[in-house]
């Protein structure tokens, strides 16, 4: 028989190691993913760190056929914003702070439930395996710090620059916490995978 968890780690690890290399890995999860890869038994796989983002969503609000309009792995400036608002646009725009996003696969059930007590002992809240499949088992984690409003309609900013001062002074802060978040998680891997 295949050894399905072994080609899944195999071609996950390739794709991160890549995208890493490429300069398109969330540099707050280098590290993360870094240490999944040195795992006999685990890989991760399409995970996120969190961002600030300015996206023009459907008519729905779903991210499928939503466009970035801009997209910061890390706080962000007031003036950027702005900026990025008064450019001429035709969208509606939506400013987002996003959490983390974790994507781990583990060997075996055993090993999908230690990744979730690392989650619980790290203060995580949000997590649960998503596919449990013989020789593979993905739980999904995702952090609880978020915003998402609308700013812009058409070629109107719906905001005070006040109020998108304190939209962004939140988000940073949110995101912040969003980032030490991970940091604790990854701390209860390295102890306890």
């Amino acid at each position: 028989m295949k050894d399905m968890f072994g080609m899944l780690k195999k071609h996950h690890k390739e794709t991160f190691q890549e995208a890493v290399k490429e300069g398109k890995a969330d540099p707050q999860i280098i590290s993360f993913g870094d240490y999944f890869v040195s795992l006999r038994d685990y890989f991760t796989s399409s995970s996120c760190s969190g961002r600030i983002v300015l996206m023009n969503l459907n008519e729905q609000e779903t991210k499928k056929e939503a466009a970035f309009y801009r997209k910061w792995h890390r706080k962000v400036e007031f003036e950027e914003v702005l900026s990025a608002l008064m450019e001429n646009t035709r969208e509606d725009l939506w400013f987002k702070q996003e959490a983390f996003i974790l994507h781990i696969g583990a060997r075996t059930l055993k090993q999908a439930n230690k990744v979730l007590s690392a989650m619980k002992k790290a203060g995580v809240r949000r997590g649960g395996i998503m596919v449990a499949k013989q020789g593979k088992f993905i739980v999904e984690l995702t952090g609880s710090n978020y915003m998402s409003l609308p700013v812009k309609s058409g070629k109107e900013i719906l905001v005070s620059e006040p109020h998108l001062k304190f939209i962004v002074e939140k988000a940073n802060t949110k995101l912040e916490r969003n980032y030490r978040l991970l940091g604790e998680f990854e701390k209860e891997c390295r102890k306890s995978l």
